[in-house]
């Protein structure tokens, strides 16, 4: 064999190669800004970035084959006005306003095609679009299984309503994300746009941006900040 011929064919693998880190690059840059903090946290759940990547490419492909589609106006509507009510009711029964937000962030899921048995499937499922607000549904979660052993505060039903809205305002497609509160003891895990899925451009919002009322509020007063109730 020749030395042009070598060398011809030690360009070629040079550059396939540099080819084909570029390619991994590419997708793990990808993988990174779509999966935020939880690209993060498969990485140290896995031990290994390979893991890891291989485990939300292929989050993407089941969520791919799901049937998601976007809710219309009237079902975002109606949703809203569901929520508004769970959270009036948080004013003098927030052990069951919690609850039955749980159950309505179910519903909506279920609506837009989500599967929602197994718990850990669908926190993979929802990653795949939701990853901006996937760590306030963990922390409500949790809290959720604390209320139902009686070792939940008010405080911390308070705060679960707050996490339960952020994954909720997403589902329902308002595009805005944990960001979406205006209650400034949110928990917000992120600081980036939240994908609205299947390239479908995001809703004005229909949920109402007044912080989540303190227990034992008066309902009339359950919308006005803390310093204007008597």
């Amino acid at each position: 064999m020749s030395t042009g011929i070598i060398v011809i064919i030690v360009i070629a693998v040079i550059v396939v190669a540099a080819a084909i880190a570029i390619m991994y690059q590419t997708r793990r840059r990808q993988l990174q800004e779509r999966f935020g903090s939880e690209y993060d946290r498969m990485v140290e759940e896995k031990g290994s970035r390979t893991k890891a990547e291989a485990e939300l490419a292929g989050r993407q492909r089941r969520v791919a084959g799901l049937d998601i589609r976007p809710l219309d106006p009237a079902a975002q509507a109606r949703y809203a006005q569901n929520w508004t009510a769970i959270q009036q009711q948080f004013v003098d029964a927030p052990q069951d306003a919690v609850a039955a937000a749980q159950r309505l962030v179910r519903t909506v899921m279920n609506e837009r095609g989500y599967p929602t048995e197994g718990d850990d499937q669908m926190l993979a499922d929802l990653s795949v679009e939701h990853a901006t607000v996937l760590d306030n549904y963990r922390a409500a979660y949790l809290i959720s299984q604390r209320a139902a052993d009686g070792m939940a505060s008010t405080e911390d039903l308070r705060q679960a309503m707050i996490h339960y809205r952020a994954l909720f305002r997403d589902l329902l497609g308002s595009g805005t994300g944990a960001d979406a509160t205006t209650d400034t003891t949110a928990s917000r895990p992120a600081d980036r746009e939240p994908a609205t899925g299947n390239g479908a451009a995001p809703a004005a919002s229909t949920v109402p941006d007044a912080p989540v009322p303190e227990a034992g509020t008066d309902p009339a007063e359950a919308d006005l900040p803390p310093q204007r109730r008597s």
